[in-house]
């Protein structure tokens, strides 16, 4: 455990179920800054950014979902966001002070995608510490 609730064996775990699914390029349980702790890339895939790239997004995925807490209050906590670009879809699900990021093909549903990934989440996902 980290000390937030997040066994990240459990996450590597559950990175590796979500990378079972077709669709999946990149399956990663990220820290507040952006670090990768779990997961990666399918193993047959080659990233599409190079090493660099793929941290910034990370960083970048970590500090949008940050920033996004703040509005928790009013409008209610965050299930996920999702981007579709014309390559990727990128998607995040914030776990407790975490975050799960996925890479997908462009071609997916992301409402229906976006609940099957909550489901391989489980009761976890989307709690935070404190509640």
């Amino acid at each position: 455990m980290d000390g937030k609730g997040i066994d990240i064996n459990d996450y590597e775990q559950k990175c590796q179920k979500i990378l079972e699914e077709d669709e999946i390029r990149f399956a990663g349980l990220l820290d507040e800054s952006g670090t990768v702790l779990a997961g990666g890339y399918k193993s047959e895939i080659i990233s599409k950014l190079s090493e660099e790239d793929h941290q910034s997004i990370c960083e970048e995925i970590a500090s949008r979902v940050e920033k996004r807490k703040k509005h928790d209050s009013q409008l209610g906590r965050v299930k996920y966001s999702a981007s579709r670009r014309e390559d990727v879809v990128i998607m995040s699900f914030p776990v407790y002070d975490k975050v799960i990021m996925i890479v997908a093909e462009s071609h997916i549903n992301i409402d229906r995608f976006a609940f099957r990934i909550i489901g391989k989440l489980g009761s976890q996902w989307g709690e935070f510490v404190g509640e």
